[in-house]
Order: C-alpha cells, then structure tokens, then sequence
C-alpha cells in the first residue's frame, strides 16, 4: 500500500488539482462522512478498533520519536499554533533528563568499547 500511495504522490503532486486526488466522488474530493464511512467499513472488515483519528496520533508520535522539533510537527499535524501541538503531545518529547542519560549512555558505551578493544589487541 505505501508503494502505491508514494507512486501516486510522485506522478501527482498534491497541488488541489481535482484530476489528481487520489479518492474523489464525482469529481470532488471525500467528505467528512464519507471518509468516516469507509473508515469503518473497511476498518470492520479487517477486524480492527483504531479511529480514523489513531492515524493521526500514530503519525505525530512518530515524527516526536523520529526527532522532530515543535513547529515541524505542528505543521505536519495542520494544527494552528505550536501551543496546540504542545497540549497534545507534550509528553511524547524527551526531557533533559531523557536526553542526560542518553548522552550517558553513549558516552559509557563508546568508552567501554574502546576498552574492549584495547584488551583483545593485547
């Protein structure tokens, strides 16, 4: 499915030309409804329990775990301010403290394999 949808996005660059969307009725792009509609159809027949909106989180998350800083995944996410971005996914963002021991760790790993290095040349 991701070749497919990432082929569509290469030959047609989301510009809102209609002949370009990838899922249209008549000429016009999905409504609320009907995206909601074939969400849970589809998402019934395959068993599952995710909202639509799931997507969403999982998608934001993603980005937060990828490094992303504030602002990118604001503008990812269409929402209108970093503050919004921030009240919803504060948490998913490493603390200093995340970050200290992270650091920490690299460091001791980094040490402890030159060590290892040393002691087997010898």
């Amino acid at each position: 499915m991701i070749a497919i949808l990432s082929e569509h996005v290469r030959q047609h660059p989301p510009d809102g030309e209609p002949t370009h969307w990838l899922f249209d009725q008549g000429g016009k792009p999905w409504h609320d409804n009907l995206v909601d509609y074939r969400w849970r159809s589809t998402r019934a027949d395959a068993g599952l329990a995710h909202k639509l909106h799931d997507l969403r989180h999982y998608f934001a998350s993603g980005l937060i775990a990828a490094g992303c800083d504030v602002v990118t995944v604001q503008r990812a996410m269409g929402h209108s301010s970093a503050t919004t971005t921030l009240n919803t996914y504060a948490h998913l963002w490493p603390t200093a403290e995340d970050k200290t021991r992270a650091a920490a760790a690299a460091m001791a790993a980094q040490v402890l394999a030159t060590q290892s290095g040393r002691e087997s040349s010898s």
